[in-house]
C-alpha cells in the first residue's frame, strides 16, 4: 500500500529540490532538475541532474537524489519531488522510473518553476516494472537455475 504524504512533507521536499535545482550541472541542454526523497525516518536527501559532453554518461537529479540516500543508509522511501522548468511539469524519464520503482511505489510530486503540482506514484508512472518481485518469482519458477 503506498504512503500518503502531508501538505508539510510536500512543501519540503518541494523546497529541497527546487533549491538544489540550481546547482545543476547543464551546460548542453540548458535544462536544470532537482529532485529530493523522502525517507521513512523523515530525512531528505536531493540530487541534480549532471550533464556529460559524452551525453550518455549524464545522469538525471532523480537517480543521483536516490544514490545519495543510499549512500547514507537509506533505502525505504516514502515519497519524491521532481523540480523542472517545464509546463506542465515533467515526470521522470524510463531509467529514473526503473530506478525508483526498485525501492518500491511512493508518491512522485512533479513541480513546476510556476508552482505547478501534480502527484502520481511510482507505480502509476511505471506499471508492471521489473522489480525484486520479479526476480524472486523468476526463482521461484526455476530453482535449478544458478545465480
Amino acid at each position: 500500500m503506498m504512503m500518503r504524504m502531508d501538505q508539510r512533507q510536500i512543501d519540503e521536499l518541494v523546497a529541497a529540490a527546487t533549491e538544489v535545482r540550481h546547482r545543476a550541472h547543464a551546460p548542453y541542454s540548458g535544462y536544470l532538475v532537482g529532485a529530493a526523497v523522502l525517507t521513512a525516518d523523515g530525512r531528505v536527501f536531493a540530487g541534480c541532474n549532471v550533464e556529460n559532453a559524452s551525453y550518455g554518461l549524464s545522469v538525471c537529479a532523480e537517480r543521483n537524489a536516490v544514490a545519495v540516500a543510499v549512500a547514507a543508509g537509506c533505502r525505504d522511501f516514502t515519497g519524491i519531488a521532481v523540480v523542472t522548468q517545464s509546463n506542465p511539469p515533467a515526470a521522470p524519464c524510463g531509467a529514473c522510473r526503473q530506478v525508483l520503482a526498485e525501492f518500491g511505489d511512493f508518491p512522485v510530486i512533479l513541480a513546476g518553476l510556476d508552482g505547478n503540482l501534480q502527484t502520481t506514484s511510482v507505480r502509476d508512472l511505471l506499471p508492471r516494472a521489473f522489480d525484486p518481485a520479479t526476480l524472486a518469482a523468476a526463482s521461484e519458477e526455476d530453482p535449478g537455475r544458478t545465480p
